[in-house]
């Protein structure tokens, strides 16, 4: 039962102070079983017991679009126009053409070194734990043989050379969404591409919700390991120093996570030279090592790695479990296109990166062949012994590098999960005026900073965490070629011959990784499926109750053409005054004003009603973001704003005014003068057997925790009024 609720005069609203009460909603949606009605002609009709396909509208909350409701069309407003939106600045100048290619104001070289201090900062630095793990699987499994070691050495550089070079450099990163990349990009830009209502879309969603749980495993693990493995290196200087790991490696991690509320502007700008010096100083370790033994370049050909799997084939598959940590970071090349370009980062990857990792791996390969005692830590071991105090720590500055690029990652994960319906509202920090990517969610930090804190505590080395990284960067390296796959056959129109190439050599090597790493699971492979299968759980039970909760509420508030009539032919008493109302659906009346006219019987003389419409795309220029409708009258004070954003753009509703402001007669207002009125309900327990019992709590729970929504959209807290009903779960 949904029953009007108010504070304040009247007991028909609230003022809100930004904080409004826990497990209040926005009742742009609502549930379909229940209807409102109280005896007033203002009332909308209960709606129909009848499913509809939800369609993103809003803040990426599900809403109904019934088919007996106009199309945007004949309410006034203007299709979305075709092609590529534009990159934009918060100036709104083009930073992407028309062709969806990057214009950027740097020169390629700057956009590079970027790159090198974003992009590459996790597979980077896998060369510090890459190889150590291999020869310590399974207790020594794989032997310093000349025959194993050449063997795991082909194995990581032509797994580099595949995966890395040829499926993302070469394929994957071509497969952008107005120049965004990573998985949710991708998975929109399917559904965009064959419709929401296709089975191929439908999978390609599955997929990237999967994908983006083991992407949250991956941003927990990662930082972990990186930090431990650079502050074992005070151990190779002095066995003594063994007690100082864990400790150094919780403060660095506990001041990383502290400082990401400040953005990474300043520091962004350092991370370019630290890591060009930190993969200088790779190719500087490994060229005397290849120089004092030549042989080991016998491991250039793929021979050695065939012949080692032929001949050793169980040691080979156990190798291979930890073979995948040397392309660790593969996906962050596809997660952070967005902020450089394909270009940079494929100039960067093949001017530097590349050749500083094979000949850093080729020469741990040649020291071991050498001295088959360093496998305990072959990276610090090719050190001299002066150098390895600088070297720990250059180390431990890339590694911190590292885990910021997994968890800036994390929080445009969750941006992107909440815009999809996957997650709830999420207080989004802006950290930077110019670039959209950089962002801060505070709730995301400290679920990350607590989970790696326990990982660090709890495995206390890299080489016990080994095992649980692997399963968590497999999986996503197949979900994403899998995607890829799907969009190059069903979009691009590859052949199908193509495509079975690319899924038998590739797919059939990340396979054979995903499949090693399924054999640790025993030993620490379980940490990532839980994370990911909690991820999986909270995602569609957020997706599956958003859309039980607010399915219908289209029908329930009724149509705004009806309403406008209505308001003429009544003749409602107008009260000086400009109010605005953020509402999901153009098609409806926002349940705030049709309260508003019901409990106060007046309408103020100005009434904007914004919708902010995610469309699928990362970004909008800000020309092309606002249209209008007079909704059939100009004359009746009552304007709707359609608000177009993409999913990294901002959903600022007092930008949005501003933006319309004086592009007509019924909007010649003044924006700081504005009343924003939202409609929330608060959900209560209920007998509906709807869903399980425990999913009705972990939603419940959910929608408790989202951010508010006065935060969310950017409402000025002294000028916002909370009109609100509840209903029942």
């Amino acid at each position: 039962m949904i029953t009007p609720r108010g504070d304040g005069p009247g007991e028909t609203a609230r003022r809100t102070n930004s904080d409004s009460r826990p497990g209040d909603q926005d009742v742009d949606s609502i549930r379909a079983e229940d209807s409102y009605t109280s005896g007033n002609s203002w009332d909308a009709r209960p709606a129909p017991h009848a499913e509809t396909a939800p369609t993103i509208l809003d803040d990426g909350e599900p809403t109904a679009a019934p088919p007996q409701h106009p199309p945007l069309t004949e309410l006034g407003l203007p299709p979305l126009p075709a092609g590529p939106d534009v990159r934009t600045d918060h100036d709104g100048k083009a930073l992407v053409g028309k062709d969806g290619r990057a214009r950027r104001r740097l020169p390629m070289s700057a956009l590079a070194l970027g790159s090198i201090g974003v992009v590459f900062g996790d597979i980077g630095t896998s060369p510090l734990y890459a190889l150590q793990t291999v020869f310590s699987v399974h207790r020594g499994a794989v032997a310093p043989t000349e025959q194993d070691v050449l063997g795991v050495v082909s194995m990581v550089l032509w797994c580099l050379m595949l995966i890395v070079s040829l499926t993302y450099v070469g394929l994957i990163l071509r497969a952008h969404n107005q120049g965004e990349g990573g998985i949710l990009s991708l998975a929109a830009l399917i559904r965009r591409k064959l419709g929401g209502g296709s089975r191929q879309a439908a999978l390609a969603l599955v997929l990237a919700v999967i994908g983006a749980a083991l992407f949250y495993g991956d941003s927990l693990i990662t930082p972990a390991i990186s930090v431990l493995s650079a502050f074992e290196g005070l151990e190779v200087v002095s066995s003594s120093l063994h007690s100082w790991v864990v400790p150094a490696a919780v403060t660095v991690l506990a001041l990383l996570f502290m400082v990401q509320r400040w953005g990474t502007g300043a520091i962004g700008r350092a991370f370019g030279p630290v890591m060009v010096v930190w993969f200088v100083v790779l190719i500087v370790m490994g060229t005397p090592q290849i120089i004092a033994n030549p042989s080991v370049l016998r491991a250039l050909s793929p021979t050695y790695a065939v012949g080692f799997a032929v001949d050793r084939p169980v040691v080979a598959f156990i190798a291979m479990g930890a073979v995948v940590l040397a392309v660790t970071g593969a996906e962050a090349l596809y997660a952070d296109m967005g902020h450089f370009g394909r270009r940079p980062i494929a100039l960067a990857w093949f001017g530097l990166v590349l050749p500083a990792l094979l000949i850093n791996y080729v020469g741990q390969g040649a020291m071991i062949l050498s001295d088959p005692a360093t496998i305990d830590s072959p990276f610090f071991h090719m050190a001299p012994e002066g150098a390895r105090i600088p070297l720990v720590v250059l180390a431990t500055c890339a590694t911190v590098i590292a885990s910021q690029a997994v968890i800036s990652g994390a929080f445009s994960v969750s941006r992107q999960a909440t815009r999809a319906s996957l997650l709830p509202r999420l207080r989004v920090m802006q950290t930077s005026a110019l670039h959209g990517g950089q962002i801060y969610v505070p709730v995301v930090n400290l679920i990350l900073f607590l989970g790696v804190l326990t990982l660090v505590l709890v495995f206390r080395s890299s080489e016990a965490l080994a095992s649980a990284y692997g399963l968590s960067v497999t999986g996503t390296l197949l979900l994403e070629l899998s995607l890829f796959l799907l969009l190059a056959l069903r979009v691009w129109a590859w052949p199908l011959w193509r495509v079975v190439a690319v899924a038998i050599t590739v797919g059939g090597l990340e396979l054979l990784l995903f499949a090693a790493n399924l054999a640790k699971i025993a030993s620490g492979g379980w940490l990532p499926l839980v994370v990911a299968t909690i991820c999986v759980l909270v995602m569609l039970t957020w997706r599956r109750g958003s859309r039980i909760m607010f399915g219908r509420r289209s029908d329930m508030e009724g149509p705004i053409q009806d309403f406008v009539a209505r308001v003429r032919t009544d003749g409602v008493r107008r009260v000086p005054g400009l109010a605005v109302y953020p509402h999901g659906d153009p098609a409806t009346v926002p349940l705030a004003l049709r309260s508003n006219v019901e409990f106060n019987h007046a309408l103020h003389e100005q009434v904007v009603i914004i919708t902010v419409k995610n469309i699928g795309v990362p970004h909008v220029r800000h020309d092309a973001r606002v249209s209008i409708s007079d909704l059939g009258d100009p004359h009746d004070g009552i304007v709707h704003v359609l608000y177009r954003v993409g999913f990294n753009d901002s959903q600022d509703v007092p930008q949005a005014l501003r933006l319309a402001a004086g592009k007509g007669p019924e909007l010649d207002v003044d924006p700081d003068a504005a009343m924003y009125m939202l409609s929330v309900f608060r959900i209560e327990p209920g007998s509906d057997r709807c869903m399980p019992r425990w999913q009705k709590s972990l939603f419940r729970s959910l929608e408790k925790l989202s951010a508010n929504r006065t935060q969310v959209l950017h409402l000025p807290p002294a000028r916002t009024v909370v009109m609100g009903a509840e209903a029942e779960l």
